[in-house]
């Protein structure tokens, strides 16, 4: 591999762009001789290719206010603009199409029927499942079989 692909491969696997890559001068026919991902991926743990730190430019104000509001301060009730749903709890929407999309994907599977979907759609709509753990554990309660790699498939959905 070139010094380029090295590069590249290094900004992928950091997460950041090619120009903020650096490669030690000592460590150059390494990373010519870097051929795989893996490669790359090794020479990064023992530090030959690095990313150069992200610039901050954050004034002195700003990370006092920061220092004061890691306290608590300027936390309180007149600081805020949204209600307590709003800033802390996963939204309704959120949740309801994961489960929704559980349900479409063991309809389609013939692994549930139109009436147990439509009985599992209601009460996900009512609010009884939590996240799509608790519906697929009810849905295993009630005697459908879901197989442990079904399980995981379906988590990730």
């Amino acid at each position: 591999m070139s010094m380029n692909l090295t590069r590249r491969v290094a900004s992928r696997l950091l997460k950041r762009g090619e120009s903020s890559i650096r490669i030690k001068p000592s460590a150059a026919s390494d990373a010519k001789g870097a051929i795989s991902a893996e490669d790359v991926r090794n020479l990064i743990k023992k530090g030959d290719v690095y990313a150069v730190p992200k610039k901050r430019n954050l004034s002195l104000h700003g990370k006092e206010r920061r220092k004061r509001r890691d306290k608590g301060r300027s936390r309180g009730k007149g600081r805020r603009k949204g209600t307590y749903k709003a800033r802390v709890e996963i939204s309704y929407t959120k949740k309801i199409r994961g489960q929704r999309r559980i349900l479409k994907d063991l309809k389609q599977k013939g692994t549930i029927d139109n009436a147990q979907f439509t009985k599992y759609y209601l009460l996900a709509k009512g609010g009884t499942f939590v996240n799509k753990v608790t519906l697929i554990n009810r849905l295993i309660a009630d005697g459908i079989s879901i197989s442990s790699e079904e399980f995981e498939r379906l988590r990730h959905i």
